[in-house]
């Protein structure tokens, strides 16, 4: 199963009032195991950088002067991330912005199912406490001290760490006791986990000769043999 975490960096926070991506960071995941290939790039937003913003990632317009514009990177892009889900950390807002600068560029947008919210998962495992990406750093003790300024593949790097965390654990798939969860369609958890018999029982892994050895030493043990007696 393949993965794309990501993250964007944005001028602000609405694409209909003109503001734009920057930066885009993504980690692939396969298995819930990073490969070690990932995707980044700085986006020329062909605007002015407000103050707000600049402070909070770092880019300025200088900087971005010299980038590629979102039109000229979108196919790479895309061929990155193909169809697989996308982990994202409030994931309504990096789709408003990718699939804004999708429909720009005239090339169709992204279906809001293949995000993978974390945001979500975390306000649902954790109710009533701090969700943000620095927050559950500190629950699941990820070294997040590095991120002085939000960067895209950095954050994704970071968010990868806390995605596994809250599925399961560096090792997600690997389940060794407990009852298994089954999630709702309204996002709530309950056991639902009970031994049951197999549907077909094994076959036997003795020969008819090894059967017939067995049954003519039984024999020769007289009627008193613990085996001939029922319980």
């Amino acid at each position: 199963m393949r993965e794309i975490v990501l993250d964007t960096e944005t001028t602000g926070f609405e694409p209909s009032e003109g503001d734009r991506i920057v930066e885009i960071g993504a980690v692939e995941l396969f298995n819930h195991l990073p490969t070690g290939r990932t995707y980044h790039q700085y986006i020329n937003p062909e605007r002015n950088m407000p103050e707000a913003a600049f402070n909070v990632h770092g880019l300025s317009e200088e900087f971005l002067s010299d980038k590629p514009i979102f039109k000229n990177i979108a196919q790479e892009f895309i061929d990155f991330i193909a169809d697989s889900k996308l982990v994202i950390h409030n994931a309504s807002f990096d789709m408003k912005f990718l699939n804004a600068e999708l429909g720009w560029v005239n090339r169709p947008a992204l279906p809001n199912d293949q995000a993978i919210d974390t945001l979500a998962i975390a306000r649902r495992k954790f109710p009533g406490s701090p969700a943000s990406l620095d927050a559950l750093c500190r629950r699941f003790g990820i070294d997040n001290s590095s991120r002085t300024l939000h960067g895209a593949l950095l954050d994704s790097e970071i968010l990868a760490e806390v995605y596994l965390e809250l599925v399961g654990g560096r090792q997600p798939d690997l389940v060794l006791s407990g009852p298994e969860v089954k999630t709702s369609t309204d996002g709530s958890q309950s056991p639902d986990w009970r031994p049951a018999p197999r549907p077909k029982p094994l076959a036997s892994r003795l020969s008819d000769k090894e059967k017939a050895a067995h049954e003519t030493f039984i024999a020769a043990l007289g009627s008193d043999a613990l085996w001939t007696k029922e319980t």
